[in-house]
């Protein structure tokens, strides 16, 4: 059996990689990082990281972000933000909604980047509601969420790049934001069959991954008080992998989310969530405390452990190496991104010179819009 460390998915501090996290992330070996705004400067040093993140690895592993469009858009750092998936989906239009897959895919590829943490397949109840999914969703409905989800995923995919889709089973059902409490929803299953969980059955077979919400359903699970659907195992094992027959990746949320903290802590948190069925686990802040959650899943059984490997292996073979940086493709597609929010929010790009040496098409560049 591989390193328990498989399962994780860690974080880093900066944009570029501390002698602490070098050591440790060689040590260990985890599974895969994930990048924040607070790991982004420009798209030249994102891609040496990645690359360097890669050189750490004795594997493949996962390079991953959350790059949905709109207020969701870690690389926004360095260049324009296609419009939300809100905004695309009032447009109803496969084509602009093609589009942007296509650009989110080639940008991703461009900095390293091999799993994007999206799209998001809640379903929207309360679209004006504060509860961390304003403007994130792609619908009010369960089939417009699978069109357009479906169609950005779909064209996205194909620049190699993974997708995943979140917050599973209903976080569009969830009043608070789990960044800082756990959100309880008093919904039935037949409720949430009949609507929220529509858009993981059609898409299953186009998912790499499926992300869990940390959100408690009473109604489901009825002998747990308070478990949150990440570490519920009649949530991921019961229903996500017998009833809807999904056997692929399945990820927490960021463990050290406010939802998880308040009530249990990383290490034990971690543990509850392999033994119920997850296989990745996500340490986005705390992940210098890696060592403690190892610890916690050394007393895991390993016919689990060997259940949850068997899946990260099998999503690594997926795996595409990035192409070769192009500076001139990145900005291109920025253009391209630019042009995309210009067409659907009625705002003018603002000029943008491609600095340096670039091939024609780059000269002289179009408006960019900036942010």
């Amino acid at each position: 059996m591989s390193s328990p460390a498989q399962l994780l998915m860690l974080g880093l501090s900066g944009p570029e990689l501390t002698s602490e996290e070098i050591a440790l992330y060689r040590k260990i070996q985890p599974g895969g990082f994930i990048l924040f705004t607070r790991n982004i400067v420009d798209p030249a040093q994102t891609r040496k990281l990645t690359d360097d993140l890669r050189d750490l690895c004795n594997h493949d592993p996962f390079i991953a972000i959350d790059n949905e469009g709109g207020g969701v858009w870690r690389t926004a750092a360095f260049g324009p933000t296609p419009p939300s998936a809100a905004a695309l989906a009032e447009e109803n239009d496969p084509k602009l909604i093609a589009t942007h897959g296509n650009l989110t895919g080639r940008l991703l590829a461009q900095i390293g980047v091999n799993f994007n943490l999206a799209p998001v397949l809640d379903v929207d109840h309360f679209p004006d509601k504060q509860n961390a999914l304003r403007g994130r969703c792609w619908g009010t409905d369960d089939q417009r969420v699978v069109d357009h989800a479906g169609t950005f995923n779909r064209i996205m995919r194909k620049q190699g790049v993974m997708g995943c889709g979140k917050h599973f089973p209903a976080g569009g059902r969830a009043i608070i934001d789990p960044h800082y409490e756990l959100p309880t929803v008093d919904t039935s299953l037949d409720d949430i069959l009949s609507s929220d969980l529509i858009p993981y059955t059609a898409l299953m077979p186009e998912l790499d991954g499926i992300m869990l919400a940390h959100i408690h359903f009473p109604k489901i699970d009825t002998d747990s008080p308070g478990l949150p659907s990440s570490l519920s195992r009649k949530i991921i094992t019961n229903l996500l992998r017998d009833q809807v027959g999904y056997n692929g990746l399945v990820l927490t949320d960021d463990l050290d989310m406010g939802a998880i903290q308040n009530h249990y802590g990383t290490p034990a948190a971690a543990k509850e969530a392999v033994l119920a069925g997850a296989d990745l686990l996500l340490l986005c802040h705390e992940f210098l405390n890696a060592e403690e959650t190892l610890s916690a899943l050394a007393d895991i059984p390993h016919a689990i452990l060997d259940d949850a490997m068997q899946r990260i292996e099998k999503a690594q073979r997926k795996i595409v190496s990035p192409p070769s940086f192009d500076g001139c493709e990145v900005k291109q597609i920025h253009h391209e991104i630019a042009e995309l929010r210009s067409q659907v929010t009625g705002e003018d790009p603002v000029e943008e010179m491609c600095p340096g040496q670039c091939p024609p098409r780059c000269e002289p560049q179009s408006p960019v819009e900036k942010y």
